[in-house]
């Protein structure tokens, strides 16, 4: 597992460079995002939206377009779809959102006759850069789903497994949280997280190691696993953190971001292609990483 998220960009410059497509690319910070990943060569970038704007953007942000492909679309909604279309039909590798809002996208994205479907659940993976950490570290699902239930779970874990599969972890070890590490039937959280570990084991979830339930602690500290006489290979050495809620998952994100300074690169799963879903309040870095992540998967 890379322990650093530069190893992520140097992954992303190893092979064949990536085809971004933006849609609804007239966004000062998309597009800002998108010409930093170009200038270091992470990505070629395709850029669908109102055109106008667009050159207004690059040239008040001293923003160079020649080295792009431009496609006019002022109508957010026909950006979107030609966007997902052109990954659909493998002329881009990677979709990002722009200048509209995540349902937009997103109903482009699970359209049923030119869309990106999958079968699985649509989800957010995380990954962190966190110094008192010994690599790299992920956690799903922080943005996308609220409450999901056993089902969708699994789906959200499969993705992630599926991920770190494309960055190169074989056998990424997986941490189901919980608030215990011992299954309690009050607690639906460690119910599930209990099941989908037997599940890892029955080889339903392939190519990875799960434990669960695992309180925070234990999953990311071999000290306080062993002082609480838990034998697992994945406690105090988790590659992801699957979270019950959205609430949890968000807390954690947030608290590595602001209390613990963490590095953070961020993909929507679950697709046929990676998405790069920013926020105006991530930082240059997270967005350049983001893309970076998206990039350095095979």
């Amino acid at each position: 597992m890379p322990t650093k998220i530069a190893e992520l960009h140097d992954m992303a410059r190893g092979h064949t460079r990536r085809r971004l497509v933006l849609a609804a690319a007239h966004d000062e910070h998309a597009l800002g995002a998108v010409n930093n990943a170009y200038k270091n060569d992470l990505v070629d970038g395709i850029l669908i939206g109102d055109e106008e704007k667009m050159r207004a953007i690059a040239s008040g942000n001293n923003i160079d377009l020649s080295g792009f492909t431009i496609v006019n679309e002022p109508d957010n909604a026909q950006a979107a779809a030609l966007a997902v279309k052109m990954v659909k039909n493998g002329e881009a590798d990677i979709l990002m959102k722009g200048n509209l809002g995540t349902s937009v996208l997103l109903k482009a994205v699970l359209n049923k006759e030119y869309g990106l479907r999958t079968g699985e659940q649509i989800s957010h993976l995380a990954i962190f850069e966190i110094a008192s950490y010994h690599k790299l570290i992920g956690l799903t699902d922080a943005a996308m789903n609220i409450a999901p239930d056993l089902n969708e779970k699994v789906s959200i874990t499969r993705n992630a497994v599926r991920f770190f599969h494309k960055l190169g972890i074989e056998k990424p070890k997986i941490a189901m949280l919980s608030a215990v590490e011992t299954v309690n039937p009050a607690m639906k959280s460690s119910m599930e997280a209990s099941a989908i570990a037997k599940m890892g084991d029955r080889k339903q979830i392939p190519g990875c190691l799960i434990d669960g339930p695992l309180a925070f602690d234990n999953a990311v500290s071999s000290k306080s696993a062993r002082l609480k006489g838990i034998d697992s290979e994945v406690a105090g050495d988790a590659d992801i953190l699957v979270a019950d809620d959205i609430d949890a998952a968000n807390a954690l994100y947030k608290a590595f971001i602001y209390f613990a300074s963490a590095q953070c690169a961020a993909v929507i799963l679950g697709a046929a292609a990676p998405i790069v879903l920013t926020s105006r309040a991530d930082s240059d870095d997270t967005k350049l990483n983001s893309i970076a992540l998206a990039a350095a998967s095979r």
